[in-house]
């Protein structure tokens, strides 16, 4: 209960001191109001009135009891009567049941993290594919072959025209010498990171002289006469044979030098001159050792005019190595008869026997000559080939039953037709011989 201060107008004038005084043995617990006491009073709201100095200020007496403060709840240990209390068996059912929905939150998140890192290893292989596949590509191919020159073709003052070629190309070049002579060969490096080998292309230049090649000419003439022994044998067949021996995947190019100037490109006849007035041979002994040459030797004789068209030579053979990777890696290595596009997978056919029509459809135009048109006019009249055979059974003679199919409608763009005798005749063909020997069309 608390003292409120009451104003000279919240009194009554009719009331009075004797009023105040009425009840003297009502008892009262006064407490100053400036340091928070209240005056209480057991039931009843008195108003004391007092004036003068010194004396108790106006107050309300307020009852101990505020109809307007809601009721104090008591604390109390008992459980609520809704609520039931759980009993061991239902709380370890209810970890499990906790523990199994986070363990299946977990495998969700595993499946979930292995998921994409599966799809990050897929995309990371199909960038090293495409990565791969583009340094195959020929201009990039190019700069893994290294061009090399045996050092005794530089003794020539002209082979310079080479060098300079390669160079102004920028091209990998290195002067080495090798197991073939007079040659010029190819290396080539892996693409890929990490892999220093080279591999030796078998490809081979061997440029000579009119002159060495003469004595070439003068050895497989003796071997085709069949008197030449080992010693009396060029040093550059020799060389050639020899090397042919232990590499027998290389394929060697003879480039000869010193042809006429006017002549027709590539063939001896420039030569043949020469060739005639100095070795007493006929054309006819030129073109068998130059067969010799290419049958037991695999080696081809081109005829050059000078280093200008050497260097065009190594040009073009390089060019030619570096796209050979590429058009192996994207060729078509498939068989030409074979059937592609949506042949090749065939017709799905449901368990309801859904798509067996389509099956049907496809084993007639198989068939040489059968478009599709024909297989639909078939299949709309005998949807299945039971159903065709079970026809040709109930016919009488061979002749009804080859032209079974001879009057049926083929749709048209332009006007119908019909299916005719011909292709009536290899269905029934196909479907009733038993020789497998038979010639269908």
């Amino acid at each position: 209960m608390s003292l409120k201060r009451v104003y000279t107008w919240e009194l009554s004038d009719s009331e009075s001191e004797e009023d105040l005084d009425a009840n003297p043995k009502q008892s009262y617990t006064h407490v100053n109001e400036k340091h928070g006491n209240t005056l209480r009073v057991p039931e009843v709201t008195e108003v004391i009135k007092t004036t003068g100095h010194g004396k108790q200020p106006n107050v309300i007496v307020v009852p101990e009891e505020d109809t307007l403060q809601p009721p104090i709840r008591k604390e109390t240990n008992s459980p609520s009567p809704g609520k039931k209390r759980r009993n061991r068996d239902e709380i370890d059912a209810d970890r499990a049941r906790a523990d199994e929905k986070k363990a299946e939150r977990e495998k969700a998140k595993r499946e979930r993290e292995k998921k994409k890192e599966e799809k990050k290893q897929e995309q990371q292989k199909r960038k090293e594919a495409a990565d791969r596949l583009k340094s195959y590509r020929p201009e990039n191919y190019i700069k893994c072959l290294t061009v090399r020159i045996h050092p005794v073709l530089l003794q020539d003052g002209n082979s310079d025209v080479l060098a300079d070629t390669l160079s102004e190309l920028e091209w990998k070049m290195r002067i080495e010498p090798h197991s073939l002579t007079h040659s010029i060969t190819w290396t080539r490096s892996s693409p890929q990171e990490g892999e220093d080998e080279e591999i030796e292309e078998e490809q081979i230049l061997m440029v000579i002289t009119l002159d060495e090649f003469l004595d070439i000419v003068l050895s497989v003439k003796q071997i085709l006469k069949g008197d030449s022994s080992r010693h009396e044998m060029s040093s550059l067949l020799a060389a050639l044979t020899d090397h042919l021996n232990t590499h027998t995947g290389s394929v060697v190019t003879m480039l000869v030098m010193g042809a006429n100037k006017h002549r027709k490109h590539g063939s001896w006849y420039h030569a043949h001159g020469n060739l005639r007035s100095q070795l007493g041979m006929e054309d006819m002994e030129i073109e068998e050792v130059l067969v010799y040459l290419q049958l037991y030797k695999s080696v081809f004789v081109h005829f050059l005019y000078n280093w200008k068209e050497v260097a065009d030579q190594v040009c073009t053979y390089t060019k030619a190595l570096s796209k050979r990777p590429f058009k192996a890696l994207t060729e078509c290595t498939e068989l030409g008869f074979c059937v592609d596009g949506a042949w090749a997978a065939g017709s799905r056919v449901e368990r309801d026997g859904k798509g067996l029509a389509e099956v049907w459809s496809r084993q007639i135009q198989q068939l040489n000559r059968v478009s599709p048109a024909v297989a639909a006019a078939v299949t709309a009249a005998y949807p299945s080939p039971h159903l065709l055979i079970q026809a040709y059974k109930k016919l009488d003679s061979e002749k009804e039953r080859r032209g079974l199919l001879a009057d049926l409608t083929v749709k048209g763009n332009v006007k119908d037709r019909r299916v005719g005798p011909e292709f009536s005749t290899r269905i029934y063909r196909v479907l009733t011989a038993e020789n497998p020997e038979l010639v269908l069309d």
